[in-house]
């Protein structure tokens, strides 16, 4: 599940403007030139943590990577709950380390960026190798209306799934859906064919929860209409860019979606239903399709495979993005990225500071510190078999496996995974995983990128949330059949009026701004 795009507005512009003035200590951008790279004898970080405990500061984990890298590292660690608070105050204080982790671009980042608080990278990363992304569309994404002022933290791009009951499939004699149209074949026929064998008609096909966050956050129904050819958030037309909901493919999907909720093949209760209880129809024999993530389709694994053992590996069949009604995979990729590593100007005042800083980067994500950042120290908590990483269990207290986890979050892996893959607990669990790298990587080459990810409109800025919510509304309502196609296309029209038209006209202005 992706979290929400959409953040509140973090400080006035007042003073986010009076911050960015006291992060470049009053000065326009530094020039760029020749300068050789400042050697750097330790390197002030800050960064999030994601469990119960921060590593120590002379943790083995770090010490490694020290050791790679031949640079200290003074690593700030702050709990991943108030991560975004200490930002705000970290940015606002005369303690400003190096590189900062930025988990997003809310409006603060953005306003700082934009005022020249921090690096833009763009014209310097081509000269770092470890640096150099092979994602290009991610590295867009993750820019400012097409300026780079962080190295992305790289995540799959391509995850999206669909998790159906293979005993199910069976005992019905039908095969994994391949298509939106098998989709809707499969969930009638789970909903009225009896498939769990009671005799009753109490099944329904696809569980649906009530998605947490706005529009285009890669909820299923998100994911179907890109399946449709509808777009993802964006689409291009005639040089133009359009939300989604503008195109008459993305009408032809809600009547797609209207087929499954009028028929009764989804939860009666998808408009309620609370995300955390999401697993449940699926594990109780309830319903028979999740479109999520693989790793919703792992987690669900793990809990059958607690329920009963031995019957577990019959229970759930996965594969990923389906052929929409033109024939052709559009595929629904996530942004790829999970925030990135940012460069304060403040601490980092000249090129040659900030060349000294991306030498450091650059061997931080090079396949030997990658490999301490994300499978931790070979012959301590893993060892390599068959190309993959096979844990071990530590024995003298040290929790190596938290401390790994929070390393991860420095790691940027742009131009690729150069670490071990883990090893799954099984044979069965291997293939599974197996094939869905392969399948990962097959629907890649779909993926439809939203084409003004890299763009931020102020009027959306401000207002996004409220706009988003009018066309979450408006195709729940219509899919449910509270609403008429008419009242459904009232309501595209009121998010124009109430500042969609603005952020249509911001957008496309930014986008022209970027192919000059």
């Amino acid at each position: 599940m992706k979290t929400t795009r959409r953040r509140a507005v973090l400080a006035s512009a007042a003073a986010l403007c009076a911050t960015a003035m006291a992060l470049t200590g009053c000065t326009s951008s530094t020039p760029k030139t020749a300068s050789t790279a400042a050697k750097l004898s330790t390197l002030t970080v800050m960064a999030p943590y994601l469990s119960t405990q921060a590593p120590a500061a002379d943790n083995p984990v770090g010490a490694a990577l020290e050791k790679v890298i031949g640079t200290k590292l003074d690593v700030t660690w702050v709990p991943n709950s108030s991560y975004g608070d200490k930002t705000n105050i970290t940015l606002a204080s005369n303690d400003i380390p190096d590189v900062m982790v930025i988990q997003g671009k809310d409006s603060g980042f953005v306003s700082n960026a934009e005022a020249g608080a921090f690096w833009d990278l763009t014209d310097y990363l081509k000269d770092y190798p470890n640096l150099k992304t092979n994602e290009p569309q991610v590295q867009e994404a993750s820019s400012i209306n097409g300026k780079v002022y962080g190295v992305f933290r790289a995540r799959d791009v391509m995850r999206t799934a669909v998790m159906v009951r293979k005993d199910w499939l069976k005992k019905l004699g039908l095969s994994m859906p391949k298509t939106t149209a098998d989709l809707l074949k499969v969930a009638k026929a789970f909903t009225d064919d009896d498939p769990d064998g009671d005799g009753k008609k109490d099944t329904y096909g696809i569980a649906i929860p009530k998605w947490p966050g706005g529009f285009a956050t890669n909820s299923p129904y998100d994911a179907i209409e890109t399946w449709y050819g509808a777009g993802n958030d964006w689409y291009q037309t005639g040089g133009k860019l359009e939300p989604t909901f503008t195109n008459p493919k993305w009408i032809d999907a809600l009547n797609f979606e209207k087929k499954l909720v009028q028929g009764g093949y989804v939860n009666p209760d998808y408009a309620t239903l609370d995300s955390v209880d999401w697993n449940q129809p699926f594990l109780t024999g309830k319903a028979g399709i999740i479109i999520d993530t693989y790793s919703r389709a792992r987690q669900i694994n793990g809990l059958l495979e607690k329920q009963d053992p031995t019957t577990y590996q019959n229970m759930v069949a996965v594969t990923g993005n389906l052929i929409g009604p033109d024939g052709k995979m559009h595929a629904l990729p996530t942004p790829g990225y999970s925030g990135f590593l940012a460069i304060p100007k403040a601490s980092v005042k000249t090129v040659a500071q900030l060349k000294g800083v991306l030498s450091v980067l650059n061997k931080m994500n090079s396949k030997q510190a990658q490999i301490i950042m994300n499978n931790g120290l070979e012959g301590q908590n893993f060892t390599v078999k068959d190309g993959r990483a096979l844990p071990i269990t530590t024995t003298d207290g040290t929790n190596l496996t938290a401390i790994v986890a929070s390393y991860a979050q420095l790691g940027t892996n742009v131009n690729g995974s150069k670490f071990y893959p883990p090893a799954q607990p099984n044979a069965y669990d291997q293939q599974q995983y197996d094939a869905e790298i392969k399948t990962m990587n097959a629907d890649t080459k779909n993926a439809v990128y939203n084409p003004a990810a890299a763009f931020v409109s102020n009027t959306y800025a401000q207002e996004g949330a409220t706009l988003d919510n009018i066309i979450v509304d408006a195709r729940l309502k219509y899919i449910s059949g509270q609403d008429s196609l008419d009242q459904l296309k009232a309501a595209i029209q009121q998010w124009k009026s109430s500042g969609g038209s603005q952020v249509i006209s911001e957008t496309n202005d930014l986008y022209k701004k970027s192919k000059k």
